[in-house]
């Protein structure tokens, strides 16, 4: 028979392994954030750039797999629960994507696309 501490290792490494753990903390910290903000101050209304800003951000972290700063980013700043798509991104931002620029980040893309100009 499992004594506890195999169970609570088995269950923690299978919701490690399915990624549910990390999601939990992150949603864990963002919610003690949210608490711990000061509720009587309202954060400014999210500016048009400041949301493709945000997006570039939020779109860099979960490309380099940072799922829980991502989701921590969104609660806080107020960006919609959903990213916003990348072709809305490449239009809004007026740039051009080659074949290649999927297999970086689109905020690197970005940097390069703006340095080239």
């Amino acid at each position: 028979m499992a004594t506890v501490a195999e169970l609570k290792a088995v269950l923690k490494d299978t919701l490690e392994k399915r990624g549910v753990l990390g999601h939990l903390k992150a949603k864990i910290q963002a919610e003690v954030f949210n608490a711990l903000d000061d509720q009587g101050e309202k954060p400014p209304p999210l500016s048009h750039e400041n949301l493709l800003i945000n997006e570039l951000i939020r779109e860099y972290l979960e490309f380099n797999k940072y799922k829980y700063s991502a989701s921590v980013l969104a609660a806080e700043s107020g960006q919609p629960a959903m990213p916003l798509e990348r072709q809305f991104l490449i239009k809004e931002l007026n740039i051009f994507e080659d074949s290649n620029a999927k297999t970086t980040s689109f905020i690197w893309n970005y940097i390069s696309f703006l340095t080239c100009k």
